[in-house]
């Protein structure tokens, strides 16, 4: 589907963002186009580009607040449209919920919001035409912003997904994920060394965990420390699965689904001889620059983990090896909040069947005596607990050699039953919302008998 038909426009100040944002948020919800690749890469948008900095910073404020509220906002503008969303101009309802987010959650002020949502349909050949009720709904969700903001925030869940945290976890807990995965994450940085130091050099705060976090807004390379390569965007609870391998010197380690190359870089920063394997070579490229700018070696490959054959090692045995599987990624929805409107129910048979295949290639890598850490950041327990007890069932081959809280900084809370790690996105709370959170992550660490 090609992109919505724009008429010219008078070069007035934030259309432009606002029309990408428009753009981006048909993106995912029409096409299912993620939006890290919209924002990125060969299929980032053409209009970025020419956008200014703070415009550019507008513009992912609201794709990222319309769908981090999603649930919310049609649930508001739907209750004051009489037949629903137009449905012969899909433009039309991507317009309202950005004029609504604006109302609502940033400081735009109501006649602003109003005034370049009426541009922004009255420039679109389909809804041109429902000008004025984009006029009239969205004066009237200024005039009710106390009411819609008492809303709850499970509204932005899909329901399918609700139900689902709800079996695993139980209602108080699945309401606390989503309720937490509508806040705004923090910058998390992993630090070489110096962690304090460079706590304060970026304004932040260094966590139970040792990662250090920031609440910096712009550009990541204008962080100090960037260009010394002194740290490497990674939540705190991507940080944590590489650290279960204990004492790494002079270890051959394989690192499979490495890219973008965040705990590649910890391996290697533990003294390991890494090799990080991933089939794409696009993502593969970034890593090998962040390995750079860190001034981090690891033998880098491009291949499919589960047909990749090692030559460096004698027998292809390696001490460990780190399996971050593909999956679902419903553990990182405060960071990726299109997450949950590109996915399905449906689609985790296909990723079960590909982490099981990749777990038994994974465990055919390891020495007598190795150590697999099997990780992903999904909460869905069929890509986690479910995958490891099939596995061990399955597999004589490998044990569970429990986590215990003294491996993740005494965080008991990060530890569950079975002695794996499962961190959730309301854990590290703070008072300030801003501060607080985390990743769902999963990490199971198995030993080769």
């Amino acid at each position: 589907m090609a992109r919505a038909r724009i008429s010219p426009q008078p070069d007035v100040p934030g259309l432009a963002a606002r029309r990408i944002a428009a753009d981006i948020l048909d993106g995912v919800l029409r096409r299912r186009i993620a939006l890290d690749e919209q924002l990125s890469g060969k299929g980032a948008h053409p209009g970025l580009p020419s956008l200014a900095d703070r415009d550019r910073a507008l513009m992912r404020r609201l794709t990222a607040t319309v769908l981090r509220r999603l649930g919310t906002l049609r649930r508001i503008v739907g209750g004051f449209l009489d037949k629903g969303f137009p449905a012969d101009a899909p433009r039309a309802e991507t317009i309202l919920l950005l004029g609504a987010a604006q109302i609502l959650w940033l400081e735009v002020p109501d006649h602003a919001a109003v005034d370049l949502s009426v541009r922004l349909a009255q420039a679109d050949r389909r809804a041109a035409r429902y000008a004025g009720l984009v006029n009239a709904v969205l004066r009237r969700v200024a005039q009710n912003r106390e009411a819609s903001l008492r809303l709850s925030s499970v509204l932005d869940t899909p329901p399918w997904l609700l139900a689902r945290w709800t079996k695993a976890y139980g209602r108080d807990t699945a309401r606390a994920i989503a309720e937490a995965n509508g806040h705004e994450p923090a910058l998390d940085l992993t630090v070489k060394d110096n962690v304090a130091d460079w706590a304060e050099h970026v304004h932040g705060r260094v966590l139970p965990t040792g990662t250090v976090r920031t609440l910096a807004h712009g550009a990541i390379s204008l962080l100090p420390g960037f260009a010394e390569g002194a740290w490497w965007v990674q939540d705190a609870a991507a940080a944590l699965p590489a650290r279960l391998f204990g004492d790494l010197r002079d270890k051959a380690v394989a690192d499979l689904c490495a890219a973008p190359g965040g705990k590649t870089a910890q391996l290697a920063m533990a003294g390991a001889r890494v090799t990080a394997v991933d089939r794409s070579a696009a993502r593969l490229s970034r890593l090998n620059e962040n390995l750079a700018r860190l001034s981090l070696k690891a033998e880098v490959v491009a291949a499919d983990a589960l047909e990749w054959q090692p030559h460096s090692l004698n027998g292809g045995a390696f001490d460990a090896v780190l399996l971050d599987a593909p999956c679902s990624s419903t553990g990182t929805i405060r960071r990726h909040p299109d997450v949950p409107w590109l996915k399905g129910e449906a689609d985790l048979a296909a990723l079960t069947s590909l982490q099981q295949r990749l777990l038994d290639r994974a465990v055919g890598l390891l020495k007598p005596g190795g150590t697999l850490v099997y990780c992903v950041c999904s909460l869905e327990p069929e890509e986690a607990e479910q995958q490891i007890e099939a596995l061990l069932a399955r597999n004589a081959a490998v044990s569970r050699q429990p986590i215990v809280a003294g491996d993740v900084f005494d965080c008991a809370e990060f530890v569950n039953d079975q002695g794996d790690l499962r961190t959730l996105p309301q854990q590290l709370a703070d008072a300030d919302p801003r501060w607080g959170g985390i990743d769902g992550f999963y990490a199971a660490r198995l030993v080769r008998n």
